[in-house]
């Protein structure tokens, strides 16, 4: 564009936007008896695949559990740990059934790159897509909570979701229709402080 072009129209108003953003929260406050139906959490998928990613390397992976799937998720997950030494007792009890907290849990795998920057980038990519499905989740009036697992690589979890065993589990992401009598207020973030280096 030269310096005699007027601005260009935006492809949706930046206030909407800002306000999409900020509205985002954390959440497991939901509608316990209302499903996810699976072609939303498909379209969420699909917004999530517009992440930026170097080198087109497409490193996303999804599983969604609802109803008794959560459950199987959960008894999985306590089955790794077990096998892994990890956590406590009182870390698989909680493990076995936390999963029943919200309509459905959403598993998001990142594949591996054996170039380690790449890899790197993988990474971001899927974290990125995340962003995106939360923000799109929020749009719809959809609650989300990004979990970490208790493993990254969980072998019996990976099967379970149907990935590789290479594949590195990013996120367990919590859905549920938000229950908007306990939204949770937005935390006050610190003032953005920016460099600029202009010459």
């Amino acid at each position: 564009m030269t310096a005699d072009d007027s601005t260009p129209t935006p492809l949706a108003p930046y206030d909407d936007l800002a306000r999409l953003i900020a509205s985002r929260r954390t959440s497991m406050f939901v509608q316990s008896g209302r499903e996810v139906p699976v072609d939303v959490v498909e379209q969420l998928c699909e917004l999530a695949a517009w992440a930026p990613n170097h080198k087109r390397t497409w490193p996303w992976r999804f599983a969604l559990f609802t109803g008794g799937g959560r459950a199987r998720l959960g008894e999985t997950m306590v089955a790794d740990m077990v096998d892994a030494e990890f956590g406590d007792e009182g870390k698989r009890l909680k493990t076995a059934t936390k999963y029943l907290r919200t309509p459905a849990v959403l598993a998001v795998g990142c594949a591996p790159h054996p170039d380690t920057m790449l890899d790197q980038e993988n990474r971001d990519a899927v974290a990125a897509a995340i962003q995106n499905l939360m923000l799109g989740a929020t749009a719809m009036g959809i609650a989300t909570f990004w979990s970490t697992p208790a493993l990254t690589r969980p072998p019996k979890v990976l099967d379970l979701c149907g990935f590789d065993h290479d594949v590195r589990v990013v996120g367990l992401v919590y859905l549920g229709w938000a229950d908007d009598d306990n939204c949770p207020l937005a935390p006050e973030r610190p003032p953005v402080d920016l460099a600029v280096v202009d010459s």
